[in-house]
């Protein structure tokens, strides 16, 4: 009976966590998981496809007030630095029904977004709240995650840690 329990414990947390959501977020120090999808542009994005690239993967929601302060600065600092190697991806947790909110909301920035639920690989998994941002170097590793309780996106905290990693 032990043994039964514990397969189906094994079982259920692998079909829980394949193949688009990871059981544990990614943290600093990371290897950046998988991450793929369309854009609302229909363009398809592939981390993986970015390595010798600075990304920032930040996961909003169209109802979520902070997440919506933080998207000014994080546009902002994208038009200034993307043609230095800056990449940025809003990803949308939104249920499909909000779509349309996400698209709108994502037209008045600069940088491309998708669905987190339209992600053919997703390896963030389900962020546990919102906003949640991660830095990424070049060489895929995740240097930072923020959060605004932890440390706040902001222009001087996105300066500061992404300018570094844009010259090395």
């Amino acid at each position: 009976m032990r043994r039964l329990l514990s397969a189906f414990l094994l079982m259920s947390c692998a079909a829980l966590c394949a193949p688009r959501m990871a059981c544990a977020a990614p943290k600093a120090g990371d290897t950046a998981p998988a991450l793929s999808l369309t854009t609302f542009s229909g363009q398809p994005f592939a981390l993986s496809a970015l390595k010798g690239h600075v990304v920032i993967v930040n996961f909003w929601a169209s109802w979520c007030s902070p997440c919506r302060a933080e998207m000014p600065a994080l546009n902002s600092f994208y038009q200034a630095h993307h043609a230095q190697g800056l990449d940025v991806i809003g990803i949308s947790a939104d249920r499909s029904r909000d779509r349309d909110d996400a698209v709108k909301i994502m037209n008045e920035v600069g940088y491309p977004g998708g669905m987190m639920g339209e992600a053919t690989a997703n390896g963030f998994g389900a962020p546990g709240s919102l906003p949640i941002t991660y830095v990424i170097d070049k060489t895929g590793v995740i240097r930072r995650v923020l959060t605004p309780d932890k440390e706040p996106l902001t222009d001087a905290n996105l300066s500061a840690l992404i300018l570094p990693l844009l010259k090395g």
